[in-house]
């Protein structure tokens, strides 16, 4: 503990040494659920990513309720809202757009944004189809700016540390990819009215879009690029209340199963569903490979279970969890001694750091930020599951 705290006072010197870091003007699009998420990792990013590759400065936040907007900018700590996010665009003091808008307000924001000549963070899924977030990659690619989809999963420590496995060549050649993404909170004794998120004009897809795009992501991070797909959908409840009174149509997938065809021969199997009694934000990856396995649970975020052909005597062979915490882990050096565990919140942080250490040093997102072209490919992915399960045969994938 002593060496650890004997770096970090170094780390500090040199920063303070180095002068104060650039600043970055934000202009955020949503205030709810994204937006808090978002806004806590720009706060804290000055004082634990130390030094911080660049100062978050929150110029503005934007919504369309007046008075819930005016008491997010005060909660939050912006200097100003606005009800337009047209009006937030043409601030100059805006240059990192963040957009955490539900999914129909992703694609012409971003895409004015990127005109604008502001960098553009947009959550995922990037866009209701891959028609619709081919047109914000070429906008974002036009404008010459920097961009990046909120796929924050990447920038937990133990993913990270799959990753880096993976590509050390750790469990050789990849045989399956295993990813199931599940919550609850559709189920019928929940009451939960038919919501944005539930309607094909707002949302583009249900589970698919909402939890399925996560791990889809992950399989092109961790394994490569899925080349074919097979897939069945289910809508459970298609009549739901509206929040405002009468019923209103499901017209989403409640949940999906998926089989999935990897340009490197592996196979893969993908599911979510928003139906899964019990299970909160249950998500598990487990990857097979010649010389090992790997398994992750999002629930257990600083976990990871590895095993190793081969290395352990018969007598205790098997899965070995790893508590990813050490100095030397991924990103741990900006936290706490090892064992003392960090949380759901700090994907932000890693991900906003890299995303405006990328503004600022002029480096590319990729590959460990997703990138609008992740974004776009994602989205093809959903596509052809989606269509797949639709004609009831197997789709091959096409950018």
């Amino acid at each position: 503990m002593g060496e650890r705290r004997e770096t970090g006072f170094t780390t500090m010197a040199r920063a303070a040494a180095a002068g104060a870091a650039p600043e970055v003007g934000v202009g955020m699009l949503g205030y709810g659920f994204m937006g808090k998420a978002h806004t806590n990792a720009y706060k804290t990013i000055p004082y634990m990513i130390y030094p911080p590759p660049a100062i978050p400065r929150l110029e503005a936040i934007c919504g369309r309720t007046e008075g819930a907007v005016a008491e997010a900018m005060r909660r939050y700590g912006y200097e100003r809202y606005y009800t337009d996010w047209r009006r937030m665009l043409e601030d100059e003091r805006v240059q990192l757009f963040d957009n955490g808008a539900s999914n129909d307000l992703h694609a012409e924001p971003s895409i004015a944004a990127a005109r604008a000549g502001k960098h553009v963070l947009c959550e995922k899924p990037l866009a209701r189809n891959a028609e619709e977030a081919r047109g914000m990659l070429d906008a974002v690619t036009a404008a010459g700016v920097k961009h990046m989809v909120a796929f924050n999963y990447r920038f937990v420590p133990a993913i990270r540390l799959a990753r880096d496995l993976i590509r050390a060549g750790r469990l050789g050649r990849i045989y399956h990819y295993r990813a199931v993404y599940l919550q609850e909170w559709l189920m019928p004794h929940y009451g939960t009215p038919r919501l944005w998120r539930m309607n094909r004009a707002t949302a583009g897809s249900g589970a698919l879009g909402d939890l399925g795009a996560h791990v889809i992501d992950l399989a092109r991070y961790l394994v490569g690029e899925p080349v074919t797909v097979g897939a069945m959908t289910r809508t459970f409840i298609e009549q739901r209340e509206q929040p405002d009174g009468g019923a209103g149509t499901v017209d989403v997938d409640d949940a999906f199963v998926a089989t999935v065809g990897f340009a490197n021969g592996a196979v893969g199997t993908l599911e979510a569903s928003r139906f899964a009694a019990g299970r909160k934000n249950h998500q598990v990856i487990e990857i097979n490979g010649e010389r090992g396995s790997i398994r992750f649970n999002l629930e257990r975020l600083n976990e990871l279970e590895v095993y190793w052909v081969g290395e352990e005597p018969r007598e205790t062979e098997g899965f070995h969890d790893v508590l990813v915490t050490e100095s030397y882990h991924p990103f741990w050096e900006h936290w706490w001694p090892q064992g003392h565990i960090i949380g759901w919140e700090h994907t932000f942080i890693h991900e906003l750091s890299h995303f405006l250490d990328c503004i600022v040093g002029g480096k590319d997102v990729a590959p460990d930020g997703a990138t609008f072209e992740d974004g776009y490919r994602n989205a093809v992915i959903c596509d052809a599951i989606l269509a797949s399960a639709e004609a009831r045969r197997q789709v091959d994938i096409a950018y």
